[in-house]
C-alpha cells in the first residue's frame, strides 16, 4: 500500500512538472520513457535543446535537498544514452535536468544536472 501511494505521488509530481515546463515554453515529447537501463520521467524540448528530466516529489520541502544523488543521475544518463537519438535530431543539444517539487514550494529546476 505504501509503495502504491509513493507511485501515485511520483506520477502526480511528474504531471505538475510537465505543466510547469509547458508554462515555461517547453514541449513535452514523452513521459515515463522505459529503457533497458532505466526510466526517464520526462523528455522535453525548447528551441534546439532536448532535456531528459528526472522529477522528484517529496512531502516536505526540506527533503528535496537529498532527493537526488549521483547514482540516480547515472541511471538517468544511462537511460538517456539508449534513446537520445530518438528525440534529438539534426544537431540538437541534449542535457539531463532535475525538477524538485514539494507542496507549497516553487518548482526547483536544476539544469544540466549531469556532467560526467
Amino acid at each position: 500500500m505504501k509503495r502504491q501511494l509513493a507511485e501515485k505521488s511520483g506520477r502526480d509530481g511528474e504531471r505538475r512538472a510537465a505543466m510547469w515546463l509547458r508554462v515555461k515554453g517547453w514541449s513535452i515529447l514523452a513521459e515515463r520513457v522505459k529503457t533497458p537501463r532505466g526510466e526517464i520521467d520526462l523528455v522535453a524540448k525548447r528551441g534546439g535543446l532536448v532535456a531528459f528530466i528526472e522529477v522528484k516529489w517529496r512531502k516536505k520541502q526540506a527533503d528535496l535537498d537529498h532527493a537526488i544523488d549521483e547514482r540516480r543521475l547515472q541511471r538517468v544518463a544511462a537511460a538517456t544514452e539508449c534513446v537520445a537519438h530518438e528525440y534529438a535530431k539534426d544537431g540538437e543539444d541534449i542535457r539531463i535536468d532535475v525538477i524538485l517539487l514539494a507542496p507549497g514550494a516553487f518548482p526547483r529546476h536544476i539544469t544540466n544536472a549531469w556532467q560526467p
